[in-house]
């Protein structure tokens, strides 16, 4: 009996993409990663309402889909970046992916490669962190909302000291997260990083305008 045997497939991975009119090349490059259940065309529409009008924004769907009930009784297809099974078989292709989408918007004269900003909700803030870190000279800036770190960010020998800017934010009423454990990620982060700000809100687990405003702000500061 042989275990575990396999076979690679491949996939297509979907993206949105926004390039504003009469944009001056090369431009500094949003990459907008949705949570568990949600899909790329609402993370697009958070990403452009923070972004600023001479950012280039890509917003990335996650390869896992599944059907989510809704308050009316239906389902909807969302969509997930970790799998139960093998779950860090799909850090990988979270990482590729990043890369692949840099690598095509440089090759195209489209992006600056030294403003490249990535924005995670809920699920990918943890990846977008593990990303970060194992490919830390790729980014100037990182959003993380309402999401956890990495499980090993203090044991793995693959991340790298971070040199990017970091703003974390943060629900004090989060229905996924209690307060005291983002208190000790946002502790954690505070030791690792050289460039950190964080900011709690009176909110669920949510993007709210608020957020939205601070996160604009925060990245017309960069």
């Amino acid at each position: 009996m042989e275990n575990d045997l396999f076979l690679k497939a491949e996939i297509k991975l979907y993206y949105d993409l926004y390039i504003p009119e009469n944009l001056k090349k090369p431009a500094p490059l949003l990459i907008a990663i949705h949570g568990y259940g949600a899909h790329k065309r609402y993370m697009m529409r958070e990403a452009r309402l923070v972004a600023l009008e001479h950012f280039v924004v890509v917003s990335l769907q996650a390869p896992y889909q599944h059907f989510r009930p809704t308050d009316n009784g239906s389902y909807k297809i969302g969509f997930g970046w970790l799998t139960d099974y093998k779950p860090d078989e799909s850090i990988p292709l979270h990482h590729n992916f990043i890369l692949e989408i840099v690598e095509k918007l440089r090759s195209e004269s489209v992006i600056d490669m030294n403003k490249i900003y990535l924005f995670g909700f809920s699920q990918a803030c943890a990846l977008n962190f593990r990303f970060a870190f194992t490919f830390p000279s790729l980014l100037r800036g990182i959003i993380g909302v309402c999401g956890g770190i990495p499980g090993d960010l203090e044991t793995n020998e693959l991340y790298k000291p971070l040199g990017a800017d970091v703003f974390y934010l943060y629900s004090t009423d989060d229905e996924f997260y209690p307060l005291p454990k983002y208190e000790m990620f946002k502790e954690k982060l505070r030791k690792r990083l050289n460039i950190f700000t964080s900011k709690g809100y009176d909110a669920k687990h949510e993007i709210t305008n608020e957020m939205r405003e601070d996160i604009k702000t925060w990245l017309g500061g960069r």
